[in-house]
């Protein structure tokens, strides 16, 4: 009998381990892309959605998520039924949706200053290397509220320029945010992602979550992105009235994500997020590949990447970043031959007068019916 039970009591323990390896291997959820595939249909109408659990003050790693993330996002609006609730089945439901895009950029001059004083007239713009249907609007914006994630990579590879990073960081954020109208978070990410200080306006709390972070070994810096755009600004009241960003702190290194840079891009430009890098491999260190990694990340999604020559140059960085968010312009429009088919379109902005440099995000996902 006692054989008997030590048998079942092996077998027990075996199912728990295989169990534990599972959710270990999805703290993420899947690739942004998987929203394309289509699902069967359930054979009974859905239950009501479950409430969404608070964010946490603290994350070791992103939470499974048993729903695939929405194509409902600020790079295309459209308007149905409030958040994800399910219509009242007794009222007529009446669903809209605007076939628009909107697009956020930045000109400069060979000199590198900005432009500030262009008109619609002075630009031209396809979707999908087509011309536009139709300009619904064009304004410069300058002082929008700011939604701002600042990720640390917190990794042993930048240990010797932490302290330097931090304090910079925290003087960015000490100019930039404003009570009562920006808000910011902090996560800090190594062999896993920390959230040391969730949104708030406080730049005492925010202060606090940077210098909470203390150097750790591996690095997820594709994890780090993913999440903080999904979990933290995708999530965020959508409102083309403010402006979303993040500020990544790394040497560009990943070496234990569980997503692809493709997908950490795919998901920011899904959030309508801008994602400026600085580079903390400073002159002299073998850091092209890096560099190239979070240069492609800010690129690909309007921003700028920053490659400090020596860590005084840090605060340089971060206040050329405060002035580049108060020096943009912001456009919609209605596509051409537009579908609801969860197709990547590419943008392309380009300034009419010579030496002018427009910088935008490359492209969009459209939603997918």
């Amino acid at each position: 009998m006692y054989r008997v039970l030590n048998t079942c009591l092996v077998a027990a323990l075996a199912c728990m381990a295989v169990a534990a390896t599972a959710q270990s291997d999805n703290d993420l959820p899947a690739a942004p892309s998987a929203v394309l595939k289509p699902k069967a249909a359930p054979p009974q109408p859905a239950p009501q959605p479950k409430p969404a659990d608070p964010a946490p003050a603290e994350t070791s790693a992103p939470k499974p998520d048993t729903q695939p993330a929405t194509d409902q996002n600020a790079s295309v609006s459209g308007s149905s039924a409030q958040g994800n609730e399910l219509p009242d089945q007794t009222k007529p439901t009446f669903i809209h949706v605007v076939n628009e895009v909107n697009v956020v950029f930045t000109v400069t001059d060979k000199h590198n200053r900005y432009v500030k004083d262009l008109k619609a007239a002075d630009l031209k713009v396809l979707d999908d290397e087509k011309p536009i249907e139709a300009l619904r609007s064009f304004r410069r914006e300058s002082d929008l509220p700011l939604q701002v994630g600042l990720l640390i990579d917190a990794s042993g590879s930048i240990r010797d320029r932490f302290k330097f990073e931090q304090e910079s960081a925290i003087e960015f954020l000490n100019e930039t945010i404003r009570v009562h109208f920006d808000k910011a978070f902090v996560l800090g990410f190594d062999s896993s992602l920390e959230m040391t200080q969730d949104f708030t306006d406080s730049t005492e709390k925010l202060s606090k979550g940077i210098r909470s972070l203390r150097p750790g070994n591996a690095t997820r810096m594709y994890d780090a992105l993913y999440y903080a755009c999904r979990e933290k600004l995708l999530k965020s009241a959508q409102d083309d009235s403010v402006r979303r960003a993040i500020i990544l702190v790394s040497d560009g290194d990943d070496n234990a994500s569980h997503v692809t840079r493709e997908e950490a891009i795919e998901m920011a430009l899904r959030a309508d997020v801008i994602v400026y890098t600085i580079s903390t491999n400073y002159a002299g260190t073998n850091s092209d590949r890096g560099d190239k990694v979070l240069e492609r990340m800010a690129e690909a999604t309007g921003g700028r990447t920053f490659r400090p020559f020596q860590p005084q140059d840090v605060a340089n960085a971060f206040a050329q970043i405060q002035t580049d968010l108060r020096s943009q312009y912001a456009l919609s429009y209605r596509p051409a031959n537009f579908a609801h088919d969860g197709r990547y379109r590419t943008i392309d902005i380009s300034a009419l007068h010579k030496g002018l440099k427009v910088r935008s995000r490359h492209g969009y996902y459209a939603p997918a019916e």
